[in-house]
């Protein structure tokens, strides 16, 4: 017990400057889990804090509004939930009596099956698909659940469900926290904006800086993860990405004040800091802060009947388009149809085929992996996959794939990501199910 106590002692100390980030994300991840997906305290603890140094940390306290997380009592950090904007981490500064607004939601009684309503789905059987192919790719997807830890699939062909499985605790109405899928929603918000003429690509959201380069950064810089702006996104340890997503009280400013390293366009850089600013650039659109809390939902989330997902709002109000959205498997599957039918939805034009060309463009200097907002296997990363599957992805394994040449979207959530679980060999178990 003393060699045990030692060693502990040992790794707070040498730990402990990250405290308050490690009992950040355990409060901000118990109090999201519990209030919008219904896991209770111990199952999240046991599964979705079971992650290097997150795993020592442990709730404190709790009610129906917030939960407290500490690691042995060192650094106390405070989630509040607040309906219609999720969970969020507080300061010293908050005061649980202001007042705050939420977004108008718009959700129509479904008469129609999936995926143009909730009405449950049609048992459509293909006679271009090999369906003992197809159950042996979802078997694979839950073969070995210790190390692949899926929690849910969904295969999608021809806008009809032909397979999904999930674990115990898990049904198609459990939200799922998409981390980095979310930034594929935030671009898609930009995509019908650009559908309706009220953006370009080449405007200039750094166009009053002083400093300089930084007033050329155009929105398509930024889209692209090429704006040449210093960002550092490392989940290891104290860096610009985890002091954003667990002290920060606006996101949106993150990576808006950091300074020019490269040269706009010259080199692309993955940062969530990008994504915030992008949500907070997209704020300075409305003339108010409810049309701009209203607009993701109005304009694509319930219009396309994902009543499922909610955006996740910092202090000030800010949607955290980097990470923090939730929708159920078959909702996160339904954004995925809406890009492999081109921006139509049941009739209605949500956004312009020209925005899916723009977003599966591969991106200069990332080696064919990443357009706008999407991942891509344009330069063959997955070998065994059509080049032109593309997909939002989302930290330990969240994916929408979208794969046009065999009219598939698949969507899989879990514990674990590539390689841990072979999206290679599962992309092209499915792919090979259609003929």
């Amino acid at each position: 017990m003393g060699l045990l106590l030692m060693g502990l002692g040992i790794i707070v100390y040498l730990n402990y400057p990250k405290l308050n980030l490690i009992s950040g994300f355990a409060a901000k991840s118990l109090s999201s889990g519990y209030h919008i997906a219904k896991h209770s305290f111990s199952y999240l603890e046991a599964n979705d804090n079971d992650i290097p140094l997150v795993r020592l940390s442990s709730l404190q306290k709790a009610n129906n509004t917030y939960v407290v997380s500490s690691v042995f009592g060192l650094m106390p950090r405070k989630a509040v939930y607040r309906q219609g904007l999720g969970s969020v981490l507080t300061n010293k500064d908050y005061n649980e009596n202001t007042s705050y607004l939420t977004p108008n939601r718009s959700k129509r009684e479904d008469t129609l099956t999936f995926p143009f309503g909730n009405n449950g789905k049609n048992d459509s059987i293909f006679s271009t698909v090999d369906y003992i192919q197809l159950d042996k790719a979802l078997a694979y997807a839950f073969h070995d659940n210790k190390n692949q830890k899926t929690r849910t699939v969904l295969i999608a062909y021809k806008n009809q469900i032909i397979a999904e499985n999930y674990v115990a605790g898990f049904t198609a109405n459990t939200p799922i926290l998409g981390w980095s899928m979310t930034k594929s929603i935030l671009a898609t918000l930009y995509g019908v904006l650009h559908y309706q003429n009220k953006i370009s690509l080449e405007e200039h959201p750094f166009s009053n800086a002083t400093e300089k380069d930084k007033e050329k950064i155009t929105l398509n810089h930024l889209l692209r993860m090429q704006s040449g702006l210093n960002w550092d996104e490392d989940y290891t340890t104290i860096s610009d990405v985890t002091k954003m997503l667990f002290l920060e009280q606006d996101m949106t400013l993150s990576q808006a004040n950091k300074s020019v390293i490269k040269k706009p366009g010259t080199i692309w850089n993955y940062s969530s800091g990008t994504s915030n600013f992008l949500s907070g650039y997209l704020r300075s659109k409305f003339n108010s802060h409810q049309e701009y809390l209203d607009y993701p939902y109005n304009s694509l989330i319930d219009k396309i009947g994902m009543h499922s997902m909610l955006l996740e709002a910092d202090l000030k109000g800010n949607y955290v388009a980097s990470s923090y959205g939730w929708a159920n498997t078959r909702d996160w599957a339904k954004f995925g149809l809406l890009y492999l039918n081109n921006g139509l939805w049941n009739g209605e034009r949500i956004f312009s085929d020209i925005w899916v060309n723009y977003v599966t463009t591969p991106t200069q200097n990332s080696d064919g992996v990443y357009g706008a907002h999407f991942w891509l296997n344009a330069g063959g990363k997955f070998p065994n996959v059509p080049r032109d599957m593309y997909s939002a992805n989302g930290f330990q394994g969240q994916y929408v794939f979208i794969i046009p040449s065999k009219n598939l979207v698949v969507v899989r959530t879990g514990l674990a990501e590539n390689p841990d679980f072979d999206v290679d060999f599962f992309l092209s178990e499915v792919c090979k199910a259609i003929k």
